[in-house]
């Protein structure tokens, strides 16, 4: 049986680590996981030309909102915010759709202590903030402040907020210092575009901080947390608690999560 993750670009992923070790610890022999380069437009036809020994699909960046339109059944959850990180072959060959980015947050934010009633921040408004708004819907926040570059892509999130049933707000970029203090701040954003904001965000200490990069690490922003007291959290653990997720769904047997990990983290010190 097969499985590969899908993007572009592709060669830097460590999914192929923790799957792979999954896989051998579980006792699966004859599976394997690998990378596969692959465009959004190029997405149909990879996956209309897949056989019967593949199991899944991971999808990347950027073909998350295509993934939905080549699946015949899509989640709900995926539906919700319009993008899937999963597709999996059912046994009648068809494919299912779902995003394993808002479980494995909702994980990730559960496990540092967030609680219900929480004010959250979200940094950025694209394809991470929508699994970061549902995710904060599934833990009960009271309201969610998207802070955009652009304040049309802030009027974009509406239809995934409410469908996922969490209050939305806006602000602008320039305005980003004055909502650092929420209870959860969560950085959806590329590599750099927060840096400049290190310097002049004001934390609190209770505050948890989730930023979805892993490379390079600790960014500026994480790196200020941790020195105000905050609980920070990096990309790399939820990069581990998607791909649990979508492990079981591949294969149908539990994850072992603790080989998965130390593979992963042994990738990492490597690298």
């Amino acid at each position: 049986m097969r499985a590969a993750v899908v993007g572009r670009p592709i060669a830097h992923s460590l999914s192929p680590v923790i799957h792979n070790a999954g896989y051998a610890v579980a006792g699966l022999t004859g599976w394997s996981y690998t990378r596969i380069e692959c465009g959004a437009e190029e997405l149909p036809g990879l996956v209309a030309g897949l056989g019967p020994e593949w199991a899944g699909l991971s999808v990347t960046m950027p073909g998350k909102e295509v993934a939905l339109a080549v699946a015949d059944e899509v989640s709900p959850v995926a539906a919700a915010v319009g993008a899937a990180n999963t597709l999996v072959r059912r046994p009648d060959g068809t494919w299912y759709a779902d995003n394993t980015d808002v479980t494995g947050m909702v994980d990730v934010l559960a496990a540092a202590g967030c609680a219900s009633g929480a004010v959250v921040t979200v940094l950025g408004a694209g394809g991470t903030a929508r699994a970061a708004l549902a995710a904060a819907a599934r833990l009960g926040a009271a309201e969610v402040t998207v802070v955009a570059r652009r304040p049309e892509a802030v009027d974009e999130l509406r239809p995934v907020a409410r469908a996922v049933g969490v209050a939305l707000a806006g602000a602008d970029w320039d305005g980003a210092p004055a909502h650092a203090r929420a209870d959860i701040v969560i950085s959806t954003v590329p590599k750099g575009v927060a840096d400049p904001l290190a310097a002049h965000f004001d934390w609190r200490p209770g505050t948890v901080f989730f930023d979805a990069l892993y490379d390079p690490w600790p960014t500026p922003l994480a790196a200020a947390a941790l020195a105000a007291g905050c609980r920070v959290v990096s990309g790399l653990e939820l990069l581990l608690t998607q791909a649990v997720d979508q492990f079981e769904q591949f294969t149908g047997v539990p994850a072992p999560r603790e080989a998965m990990a130390a593979a992963l983290a042994d990738a990492r010190r490597a690298s």
